[in-house]
């Protein structure tokens, strides 16, 4: 079984940095980056799970939920992972939208 603790513990941490950053620093853009990615975690889970289905999108519940939303996203890809490669990926893209959102 794939360890995913490298991925929960880096998309919990951005979370936490989302529910502590002000609301100005959401609007200037870190939400958006924060749904962007739960909606790439999203789609990412889908692929995996029905390789021939069109994957939906996540809906924007909002600035305030952006952290829960990347939260749900990445628990669901952690559970179908298959390799230590879409793992790496999956913890890179994380990386990069907290770089990327300044929180």
């Amino acid at each position: 079984m794939l360890d995913t603790t490298p991925l929960t513990l880096a998309v919990d941490h951005f979370a936490d940095r989302l529910r502590a950053a002000p609301q100005s620093r959401l609007q200037r853009g870190a939400a958006a980056e924060a749904l962007a990615l739960a909606r790439e975690m999203s789609v990412r889970a889908q692929r995996i799970e029905a390789p021939s289905a069109t994957p939906r999108e996540m809906p924007d519940a909002g600035m305030f939920a952006a952290a829960d939303q990347i939260t749900v996203a990445a628990h669901d890809l952690a559970l179908v992972l298959l390799n230590e490669t879409q793992l790496k990926e999956a913890v890179e893209l994380v990386a990069e939208a907290q770089k990327r959102a300044g929180v």
